[in-house]
């Protein structure tokens, strides 16, 4: 992607702009970002894919007394009726089910797939609306059908209403008011507190990225450790030879603590290591994703591949990760797969440069359904 490009999408700002002027800085409002926008799906279609175990929604009520939260799969029949005002749909990943979505998606990968999360439907009765909140993570709210009034704020005070299943601000620090029609859309910093009440019938598409905690983050890249220790770092035994007789023999001896200490810490300092556990957790697909395998796949290279919609893959200067799996990779065999990770694709004559070996992986990887064979270039 030329990041210097100005795009219509951004408000007339190229991508190097809103980088540097609003990312993670100041909210940005972009009336018309995609002219003509139309809901690439419609409301049946939206409720179909509400229906789906594989695919996670979320049912708000707002009412007299409060607030209702309900987890699908939803019956059709189970909604409330569509006269009826204050409720949402939230509907998540739909970028991973509908092809027109995901292309969507594509159009925000001048920020990393590492960041890049989902694209999550709100279809919302007259009055809906899931409370004022915040999110830890940016996002883009685009409106693709009917009217929603924003009102937005930089939040100091995050109290929480009690006694209410969502995360509702009890004080909005209310700053700004937009009304945004279809095709306007406004990016949010982490933290930037919003509510957005439906003008009639409407539907929303939230853009959102990841943003892993510290925690959790550190939880899985420890798993991940433990998984690889033995094989990265050998299976040398502690050793005490000067150790002296105890009067407590209770007492965990120091020299354990520093062979603990040091086992850990080789570990830790180990580059390649780590840069494959990260990768590896990166890519790796959530829970209720799956692939269709080809078990009868019978390739025929060379041959154009585009990745699957719910295939990710990213790469670093010594790796190649994709679904949750790394692979190392150099020479030309690596810059085609880099290139592949980039594009989600590669014509005929780039797989033509592969050599055997890359031939093999990416069989598995069309077996797999994480790849698909296509039959022009």
């Amino acid at each position: 992607m030329d990041t210097s490009q100005h795009l219509a999408l951004l408000g007339g700002l190229s991508p190097d702009q809103f980088m540097k002027r609003h990312w993670h800085k100041k909210p940005l409002l972009i009336r018309n970002a995609i002219p003509g926008l139309t809901p690439l799906l419609d409301r049946a279609a939206l409720i179909a894919l509400a229906s789906q175990e594989d695919v996670e929604s979320r049912l708000v009520l707002r009412k007299p007394k409060g607030w209702a939260l309900k987890h699908g799969p939803f019956a059709p029949k189970s909604l409330p009726p569509f006269k009826q005002a204050g409720w949402t749909l939230l509907v998540q990943g739909v970028n991973l089910h509908n092809e027109a979505a995901d292309h969507l998606m594509q159009q925000f990968r001048f920020i990393p797939d590492a960041r890049l999360d989902d694209l999550m439907i709100s279809y919302a009765s007259d009055g809906g609306g899931v409370g004022p909140h915040f999110d830890s993570y940016d996002v883009f709210l685009l409106q693709a059908h009917g009217q929603r009034r924003w009102r937005i704020g930089r939040q100091k005070d995050l109290t929480l209403q009690d006694g209410v299943p969502l995360k509702i601000l009890a004080n909005l620090a209310c700053e700004e008011e937009y009304l945004l029609n279809p095709g306007d859309m406004l990016y949010l910093p982490p933290l930037y507190a919003h509510d957005g009440d439906a003008l009639g019938e409407c539907m929303t598409y939230s853009i959102g990225f990841r943003a892993p905690q510290t925690g959790e983050l550190a939880r899985e890249l420890l798993m991940g450790l433990a998984e690889e220790a033995v094989e990265a770092l050998g299976e040398s035994v502690y050793r005490d030879p000067k150790q002296v007789a105890v009067h407590e023999a209770a007492a965990i001896p120091l020299a354990l603590q520093d062979f603990a200490r040091a086992a850990l810490q080789k570990a830790m300092h180990d580059p390649q290591l780590l840069e494959c556990l990260l990768g590896e957790y990166l890519t790796e697909p959530k829970a209720h994703v799956w692939f269709d395998n080809s078990a009868e796949f019978e390739p025929q290279w060379p041959q154009a591949v585009v990745l699957d919609r719910r295939t990710r893959m990213m790469h670093d200067a010594h790796h190649v990760f994709i679904n949750g799996e790394s692979f190392k990779a150099s020479g030309r065999d690596a810059q085609w797969m880099k290139k592949l990770s980039n594009d989600r694709r590669l014509d005929r004559r780039a797989v033509a440069q592969f050599s055997a070996g890359a031939l093999a992986v990416l069989s598995d990887w069309c077996e797999a359904g994480w790849v698909h064979p296509l039959t022009d270039d």
